[in-house]
């Protein structure tokens, strides 16, 4: 059943053929004020709370079997049908009863002008049977979502901060102030954890508010906070939990409890969005680097920065300060100026990524917490005994999980700053042996050290070398503009393919095809295909259609080599690395060795 097809059902009108093949849904009544509820068949609708006929409620079971008064004129009492019909009526109906509030059904009766014959009974039973069976397959699928979304909206006015907090730019806890009602089971305080266990599904499940809470008027007693659009009145409880209360001997007679909510109370992204101007986006994400956080404000949200950097401090523990980036990382030294918005202007900070320890001036080094997967990744692919050659290192996120693999590491950074912090952090990993830094530009590292040592490991004794050279150039704006340097960087006779070093360039690309895009950057600058030595990893996304990507490829030995005699069209391709497919959103392959 569709959801167009649930709210006819819900006004009166069954599709169908005619009207007469299919009656309106119960009729909905209410009884002494109560909640409204779909009738049995015949039942009139109350004139309101001094009438002190009961009507059925949606889920119950029926209070009395068919009776001859349930008999519409001038048709015969069927008992059996009468009693089939209101059982497929509540199966149905049971589902729909947040829908059924939601559109908030008052009234539909069945008249004598839409009386059925027996027949029609028959036919209408099978009918509904078969579409409750239907929905209740179906309803997951389709339907299920809808209360869901649509509690989620109702929570989030409900414990949403007060309106009048709207174009606040000085941050003033004490406006936050907000009281609401919730339903509160009142219970002997030694069973509250018995029976907390039970009531999980009816329970409050909001953060930063306790579920159970002292009685004010009575000490011996505690209150457990209840889901208000879960649990309305005593029916709210499902048959397990009336169960377990009967078991406990606790009444299952709902009570109201005014919460007052304060500041403490509400999650940071529920501030911003009260806070903003309606409509704009809300940061609530951060990086976050020791005991700062990193933002990335957009321009609308700038009048606000003071107070949204004050909430990141507020709500997120051991953060004590708050920078906003104001510039890109555009220059030499791969650093931005940053503002402090709020918290202490303590640059100095401490992290811990992989299980590794790194001490720096965030304000004077590079660092990202996002790369943490791809410094695993990398890693992963050295074996104990490779060398690794890092021509942009930074304070180390590369070198020293290397150097701990016992790998051979050579690490290399222009920025003095980054140097001074990458000697530090070697010591204080305790690699400092194994890593020798320098502090040049990279092409002057590439043609320089790197070069020298290629030499030795690619030499005449490189057939006895079982280990594998990898070079990292993580610089995504300027990496490809170094590859160049590798263009007859060699002296002497190419040694075999397999040994030839194995670089990973990382790059940005906004193409709509990134992983041909940072390939095609690479062929230009090198003069050469590398179809077939080559593959793609897709590392992240860092803007909306831009993407970072790791470009892994075997330096060609008609590029490394000088005086080849080898065709560049003919030369001897190395073997393909072996690859790895990645999902269907980003097609191409992603390298893993063996």
């Amino acid at each position: 059943m569709t959801p167009q097809g649930a709210s006819m059902l819900l006004a009166g009108r069954l599709p169908g053929p005619s009207a007469s093949s299919y009656p309106c849904p119960p009729a909905v009544t209410r009884a002494r004020g109560g909640a409204v509820g779909p009738a049995l068949p015949g039942a009139r609708t109350l004139p309101g709370p001094g009438d002190r006929r009961e009507a059925a409620r949606p889920g119950d079971a029926c209070s009395s079997a068919a009776s001859p008064d349930d008999v519409i004129e001038g048709q015969p009492f069927h008992p059996r049908r009468a009693s089939e019909l209101h059982r497929s009526m509540r199966i149905l109906w049971r589902p729909f009863g947040f829908l059924r509030r939601l559109l908030k059904v008052e009234s539909c009766r069945i008249t004598e002008s839409e009386s059925l014959s027996p027949i029609a009974w028959t036919s209408l039973i099978q009918k509904l049977s078969r579409a409750a069976g239907i929905f209740l397959v179906d309803q997951r699928k389709r339907l299920s979502t809808m209360p869901e979304m649509e509690t989620s909206e109702r929570e989030s006015e409900l414990f949403s901060p007060p309106s009048d907090v709207r174009g606040m730019t000085k941050l003033d806890r004490t406006a936050f102030k907000k009281t609401v009602t919730i339903p509160v089971l009142k219970v002997r305080k030694e069973i509250v954890n018995k029976l907390i266990r039970s009531l999980k599904r009816a329970a409050l499940q909001r953060p930063g508010i306790k579920r159970v809470i002292e009685d004010p008027k009575d000490e011996e007693s505690r209150l457990i906070m209840l889901d208000p659009y879960k649990m309305f009145t005593n029916d709210s409880f499902e048959e397990a939990e009336l169960t377990v209360l009967k078991q406990l001997n606790v009444s299952p007679q709902i009570s109201k409890y005014n919460l007052e909510l304060t500041y403490e109370n509400f999650k940071s992204e529920e501030i911003l969005r009260a806070v903003l101007p309606e409509g704009q986006d809300v940061t609530s994400g951060f990086s976050r680097v020791g005991h700062i956080a990193h933002l990335n404000l957009r321009d609308h949200q700038l009048p606000f920065k003071h107070l949204i950097g004050q909430v990141m401090i507020d709500k997120n523990p051991g953060i004590t300060s708050a920078v906003n980036k104001i510039n890109n990382i555009d220059n030499t030294y791969r650093n931005f100026q940053m503002e402090v918005l709020s918290g202490e202007e303590n640059m100095m900070t401490k992290v811990r990524e992989n299980n590794y320890t790194y001490e720096f001036d965030f304000s004077k080094v590079y660092w990202n917490p996002r790369l943490s997967t791809e410094h695993s990744r990398i890693t992963e692919l050295l074996k104990p005994g490779d060398v690794l050659f890092d021509i942009f290192a930074g304070v180390g996120p590369f070198a020293i999980p290397a150097a701990k693999k016992n790998c051979t590491v050579f690490a290399n950074d222009l920025n003095p700053e980054s140097y001074k912090w990458l000697l530090h952090n070697c010591k204080l990993n305790k690699v400092d042996k194994k890593v020798k830094v320098f502090n040049l530009d990279g092409k002057d590292f590439l043609q320089g050290p790197v070069r020298e040592e290629l030499m030795q490991q690619l030499g005449p004794l490189s057939k006895e070398r079982k280990h594998s050279v990898h070079i990292v150039m993580n610089l995504p704006a300027k990496a490809m503009e170094f590859l160049g340097a590798f263009k007859s960087l060699l002296d002497g006779q190419p040694c075999s393919s397999e040994l030839l070093p194995i670089v990973h360039c990382y790059s940005f690309s906004k193409d709509a095809n990134p992983a041909k895009d940072v390939q095609q950057q690479a062929e230009a600058v090198l003069g050469i295909s590398l179809d077939a030595c080559s593959s793609v990893h897709l590392v992240r996304n860092v803007a909306p259609n831009k993407e970072m990507l790791c470009l892994t490829f075997q330096v060609p030995a008609a590029i490394l080599y000088k005086d080849q005699t080898l065709d560049l069209e003919n030369h001897e391709d190395p073997p393909p690395l072996k690859r790895q497919r990645t999902d269907k959103a980003f097609s191409e392959d992603k390298t893993t060795f063996a």
